[in-house]
């Protein structure tokens, strides 16, 4: 079983070199890697090109973006990974070893930062997901591409994509395999906008979204 590692970006150059270096390795493993840009303008498309990967041109929304790698890839498996995230050695194996008995699953989450709340907030990410069965980007979702496309791929809306196709996966195929593997993710986006703001906000966010609200205006909030 071949795994494809579907990468949206949108002006990610700053980070790029780092980022890129980290996909090839998986690439020199077997991988299929595919980033796919939502029309950066800081030249994000051509600094992964000349690194030797291939992009592909999608409208600016992480799940159009996340549909549009999917569909053009060709692996079994399929694995979504946010451009500031970095997998844990041994990744690709685990996550085939994962999908010989479950459909779907997600890694732990380690948050890369100065403040000392990051790894509570990681670990509580983690058992959440755990608990609940419902994963978040951060964790590097991957699934089978049957399972893909059984539920329809990732929903076309602006926010909460990842907690939509979680809920569709856990409903029509069953819980997720939790690795305890840890992906890396950053921290920038929690210590910019600081930790206890961030988690409350979250959590609106998400209590709104089950109570119904547009995902559009979730949106607007979070930005």
């Amino acid at each position: 079983m071949r795994v494809s590692i579907i990468v949206p970006m949108l002006d990610e150059a700053a980070q790029l070199p780092a980022l890129c270096a980290h996909l090839m390795r998986f690439a020199r493993a077997g991988a299929e890697v595919l980033l796919v840009d939502g029309g950066s303008r800081d030249g994000s498309a051509a600094i992964a090109r000349a690194a030797g990967l291939r992009v592909l041109d999608s409208t600016p929304s992480r799940a159009c973006q996340m549909n549009v790698g999917a569909h053009a890839s060709t692996g079994e498996a399929l694995l979504f990974l946010h451009a500031d995230t970095r997998l844990p050695d041994g990744a690709l194996l685990a996550l085939l070893q994962a999908l010989q008995g479950r459909a779907w699953g997600r890694f732990d989450v380690r948050i890369e930062g100065t403040s000392r709340m990051l790894p509570v907030v990681a670990m509580m990410m983690n058992l959440r997901s755990r608990l609940s069965g419902i994963a978040t980007g951060d964790q590097a979702l991957f699934m089978t591409r049957a399972a893909f496309y059984a539920v329809g791929g990732f929903p076309k809306q602006p926010l909460m994509e990842d907690i939509d196709i979680c809920r569709a996966l856990k409903r029509r195929l069953g819980r997720p395999a939790c690795l305890r593997l840890h992906a890396r993710t950053s921290g920038r986006r929690w210590e910019t906008r600081g930790v206890w703001r961030t988690i409350a906000l979250m959590w609106w966010l998400r209590w709104r979204h089950f109570c119904g609200a547009p995902v559009e205006q979730l949106a607007r909030t979070y930005r």
